[in-house]
């Protein structure tokens, strides 16, 4: 089997679906890229199990056939060769594989390609569609939410909700949480998923925002398809917690601030905060919010002061910096409003004005003060 292509075309093509390729596969050959050849188009596919991405370009070929080829290997060699044809020769016996560039040649052992997992197929899958732009804002504004504990399966994704109207993006470690609306009708059904942070980071990485994604689900796997890739993601098995009873709806102090402001003032104070906690704390009064921070340990100390509005009791109440950070650099508006009840219950922070057709809420919960 001989086949020709560029070689700027194929790493472009390569970088798309590597991300799908583990650190620690379980199978060997999971290493690989497996390369499809049908007549005139070359089928690229990379998995873990989990995820399988395939994306697919135009070459020159004698036959139709299939091999896999080492990817780290083959990705450093194309990265250090200027755009160019090369051709590929496969040994259909022992799937050698020798690249001839304008340079010399290169030989690697490739494997069986009939040796790879088969990609899952959709079946009995129901359908919807989301342009890229929509698809790329609910990914950024939620997966910094998700949590990292394996005793907590369902929160190491995100619960996608689909509804009639609108499609609902949540993620939550249990002390923060993002909840992200967007009215979108198309759909006839509701159903809901969990979607692992590694699918939706691959995801983010390859669509554009004139991108038409098309998203079939069934109970085991999310396909997701555009212009460039096709790729289907196994879902979390686990129930979701409801999230819905964490959000307080008695919030009688509402800060609001200048977004840029806030967050490079919580930036330069959270320098001064003990490593541990990242405690900052929010002493908040009418027409003033003072941020401030202490690591007795070190002897360090910052206070900043900013103006704001604020409705309610003077308060004072302390957030990890961290948490904070994430959260406002996601938030889009010019100012942003930070719901209140005590310094012992959790705060809801809200674009002051959210993009028509989004909904955005994010919960953060208080480090307690004296930590």
């Amino acid at each position: 089997m001989k086949f020709t292509v560029s070689s700027a075309e194929l790493l472009k093509k390569l970088q798309l679906v590597s991300g799908a390729i583990g650190n620690n596969p379980v199978l060997p050959i999971l290493e690989d890229f497996l390369f499809t050849i049908t007549g005139p188009k070359l089928t690229i596919t990379a998995s873990d199990l989990d995820i399988s991405i395939n994306t697919s370009l135009e070459i020159s070929a004698d036959q139709d056939g299939e091999v896999a080829i080492p990817a780290r290997i083959l990705l450093d060699t194309l990265k250090g060769l200027p755009e160019q044809p090369i051709t590929f020769q496969v040994d259909p016996d022992h799937f050698s594989v020798e690249i001839t560039s304008i340079f010399g040649k290169y030989k690697l052992a490739g494997e069986n390609g009939a040796d790879f997992p088969d990609t899952p197929i959709p079946d009995g899958v129901d359908e919807i569609h989301v342009s890229g732009m929509e698809l790329h804002h609910m990914i950024s504004h939620t997966i910094f939410a998700t949590g990292n504990d394996e005793m907590r399966l369902a929160m190491m994704g995100v619960y996608f909700l689909i509804d009639p109207d609108t499609l609902t993006f949540v993620a939550t470690d249990a002390h923060k949480l993002v909840r992200y609306r967007l009215s979108h009708k198309g759909q006839d059904t509701s159903a809901s998923m969990i979607l692992t942070k590694k699918a939706l980071n691959l995801l983010k990485g390859t669509i554009h925002d004139t991108d038409d994604v098309v998203i079939n689900y069934n109970k085991s796997n999310a396909f997701f398809t555009t212009p460039e890739i096709q790729m289907s993601a196994r879902l979390i098995d686990a129930r979701y917690p409801d999230y819905n009873a964490v959000i307080p709806t008695d919030n009688p102090n509402t800060l609001t601030v200048a977004r840029k402001d806030f967050l490079n003032s919580v930036k330069r104070i959270s320098l001064y905060a003990n490593k541990t906690t990242n405690q900052i704390l929010l002493t908040i009064s009418q027409g003033s919010l003072t941020v401030s921070s202490q690591d007795i340990d070190f002897s360090n100390e910052a206070t900043e002061q900013l103006t704001c509005a604020f409705e309610g009791e003077p308060m004072t109440i302390g957030f990890n910096a961290k948490y904070l950070m994430e959260m406002l650099n996601v938030i889009q508006s010019d100012e942003v409003k930070i719901e209140l009840s005590s310094p012992h219950r959790a705060g809801i922070l809200l674009p002051s004005e959210p993009a028509e057709g989004e909904d955005i809420l994010m919960l953060v919960m208080p480090v307690m003060l004296g930590n």
